[in-house]
């Protein structure tokens, strides 16, 4: 098997464990079972998500003539989903917020030791 292909199954099989375990979280909650069928369709179905989902952001990154995913990229393909796009544009702002905290905290130890 080449490498790549080694390295996709890998991901299919964790996708495939994690939707297992939330599975049997959300089964427990509700009182439900999911076959093992059904927790292999979910699972295809995200990964292939995924798949689209990178694909998607490595081309608008070209487009826009950078080789590094923005989060402007990730936005932009959230757009078609209300919660999702809300959900990323608030953590985006709270990761704008840490590192602005970060930054005057360091600028502040700076100055303080420049003073002693």
């Amino acid at each position: 098997m080449l490498k790549d292909e080694e390295t996709r199954q890998g991901l299919k099989a964790a996708v495939h464990y994690t939707v297992g375990c939330l599975c049997r979280e959300l089964g427990e909650e509700h009182r439900r079972e999911f076959s093992r069928q059904t927790v292999a369709a979910i699972a295809e179905t995200a990964f292939r998500e995924c798949d689209i989902f990178a694909k998607d952001l490595e081309a608008f990154a070209r487009h826009a003539k950078r080789s590094t995913v923005s989060a402007e990229d990730v936005k932009l393909l959230a757009r078609r989903s209300t919660a999702l796009y809300k959900h990323i544009q608030n953590k985006s702002e709270e990761l704008a917020r840490e590192q602005r905290d970060s930054r005057k905290r360091k600028s502040r130890d700076t100055e303080e030791e420049s003073r002693e």
